[in-house]
């Protein structure tokens, strides 16, 4: 973390303008274009994007003049995504989140159509031990991870996916529609908020916030668990306002641009 501000240097920052202007592009761009675009002489562009070329980062065609990416940024990107691993980069994340409240804390991904439980902070009681540990799997549709993963898809597909899955009750508050679903989904998209209050198992409250990627799809989401006698309105409250900065926080490492 950056802790002081200092004053940028303004090379880089043009720089990394022209990359950004090439990517939003997609295609060839002549030499005046892209000056005009990122304000800047052409000479000084030239310059730029000459050193953009001789490391691999820029080509120039040779017919036409024109300026475009290659693929070398691509391959950085593969190899930065591959050392990020979601669990690795949320887990601090998550034991300072169950610190905090004092309830346990969960990180969760889709598989075949399914929630699964990768990381798990257990509370102090450890009270929700038995419900959430790391490897089960939990229904989408009764999970407040699982609403926040479904916001991946369509109403169509998540159509399929309930055709396929079904929609079991797994407690008397379960939603078992998918009429129900899709308004409670509403919610969700609209707070960036999702919630189980006792959908999944009785006594339990949890809320969970969506970890979202470059691409716009939401890898993961985070969530914490307490009995509801804790759960109160004004402790739910302060936990969205928690939690809601931890999900842009990790959602900006994560390269997630709105």
């Amino acid at each position: 973390m950056i802790e002081k501000k200092v004053k940028k240097n303004q090379s880089v920052e043009k720089v990394l303008q022209i990359i950004e202007l090439l990517v939003s592009q997609g295609g060839e761009m002549r030499l005046q274009d892209i000056a005009d675009q990122v304000n800047s002489p052409s000479s000084t562009v030239l310059r730029y994007l000459s050193t953009l070329h001789s490391f691999g980062y820029v080509y120039q065609n040779a017919d036409s003049s024109k300026y475009a990416l290659t693929l070398k940024l691509a391959q950085l990107g593969s190899l930065v995504s591959g050392q990020y691993d979601i669990r690795n980069l949320v887990h601090d994340d998550l034991v300072a989140l169950s610190k905090e409240f004092q309830e346990s804390s969960c990180l969760a991904i889709e598989e075949d159509h399914e929630v699964v439980y990768i990381d798990v902070i257990n509370g102090p009681d450890n009270m929700l031990k038995t419900m959430q540990r790391i490897g089960k799997r939990a229904p989408l549709h009764a999970t407040s991870v699982g609403k926040n993963i479904l916001q991946n898809y369509t109403e169509t597909e998540i159509e399929a996916i309930l055709k396929d899955k079904g929609m079991p009750a797994l407690t008397a508050k379960t939603l078992t529609t998918s009429e129900a679903l899709f308004k409670e989904l509403e919610t969700v998209q609209e707070t960036g908020v999702a919630m189980d209050n006792e959908e999944c198992e009785i006594g339990a409250k949890c809320i969970s916030v969506p970890l979202i990627d470059y691409t716009g799809k939401v890898v993961a989401a985070i969530s914490i668990s307490g009995p509801v006698f804790r759960m109160t309105d004004e402790k739910v409250e302060k936990i969205k306002e928690y939690m809601l900065r931890m999900s842009e926080e990790i959602s900006k490492k994560l390269a997630y641009s709105k």
